[in-house]
């Protein structure tokens, strides 16, 4: 059994199926489903996270490609720290991430068995998001009238991942991207009834080039994608929310030649959140692929623990 590792002289053809491998674990991001993104809070507040994630299922979808009957099991931890911030009299948020991924992939490469197994810090990510309308820098006391009466919010944001992970250059899968990649987005939010949200997500995914992809440049156009979530407040901290998104783009090139591999997949799950002792809270979340032209026909279970300052 191949097991995807050392170097390896392989055709352009193979090289393009085994890309979408490396979505998953570092280049997901338009696959994500973040309910209450866009929901304000203090000025000063502080919140530290860690969390864990588990995907499985099969990868990659499109029968064309020399890689098929796939079985991914992917594990991710991550630390996540947030800060909010006054920003020319706006909320904004800033958001620092740390993962860490290991798992394995076995499927078919050029009829033979393979298996690939890999661990390593994936890419670093900053996020700063910023409140255009409905949520000015906020008191407690503004935050608790915000929360009786809620009101149409408006949100930008602008996502960063460094090209800081795990990579061997000589291996087809990696848990870095190799590659700097940004996400532009805007986010609304719209109050249905004092306890029930309407969100909505429209952002995009630009991606740098992979200089070292097996001796060959990997290039990729962007990824445009769409958030739902209706969102339920039961009380402070205490809420769940049904989610869906549709993402679209992302085709690759690879040494010159264009790959199989543009994306029209959508995903739904549900998320839910529990505070206890007043400062901390639990978050658990399920998804999986519902339209998968390629690669997303899996699932992701995602559990965090978050703890909150002042």
């Amino acid at each position: 059994m191949s097991n995807w590792s050392g170097s390896r002289t392989v055709s352009p053809h193979t090289l393009f199926g085994t890309v979408l491998f490396c979505l998953v674990a570092v280049g997901g991001g338009a696959q994500e489903l973040s309910p209450r993104a866009y929901w304000p809070a203090p000025k000063g507040t502080k919140v530290a996270v860690v969390g864990y994630q588990y995907s499985w299922g099969d990868v990659v979808t499109d029968p064309s490609l020399p890689i098929w009957g796939v079985d991914s099991k992917i594990n991710s931890s991550y630390v996540v720290y947030l800060q909010t911030l006054n920003l020319w009299g706006r909320t904004a948020n800033v958001i620092f991430e740390a993962p860490y991924s290991w798992g394995t992939t076995v499927g078919t490469l050029d009829g033979e068995p393979a298996r690939r197994d890999f661990s390593g810090m994936a890419d670093l990510g900053v996020t700063l998001s910023v409140n255009l309308l409905g949520a000015p820098t906020m008191t407690p006391a503004d935050f608790q009238e915000l929360r009786r009466q809620p009101r149409t919010i408006l949100g930008a944001t602008l996502k960063v991942l460094a090209p800081t992970g795990s990579y061997d250059p000589e291996k087809l899968i990696n848990v870095s991207g190799n590659r700097w990649a940004v996400k532009a987005e805007v986010g609304f939010i719209f109050p249905l009834k004092p306890r029930w949200l309407l969100e909505m997500e429209l952002g995009t995914w630009f991606f740098g080039d992979n200089d070292d992809f097996l001796g060959m440049t990997r290039e990729q156009q962007p990824v445009a994608a769409v958030q739902l979530h209706l969102v339920r407040r039961f009380k402070p901290g205490f809420w769940a929310a049904l989610d869906a998104n549709y993402y679209t783009g992302g085709q690759s090139t690879i040494g010159g030649h264009e790959v199989g591999d543009l994306q029209r997949n959508s995903r739904i799950g549900a998320t839910f959140a529990v505070p206890f002792g007043g400062r901390y809270a639990i978050k658990a979340e399920y998804s999986t692929g519902v339209v998968t032209e390629s690669g997303g026909d899996y699932s992701v279970f995602l559990v965090s623990y978050q703890v909150l300052f002042r």
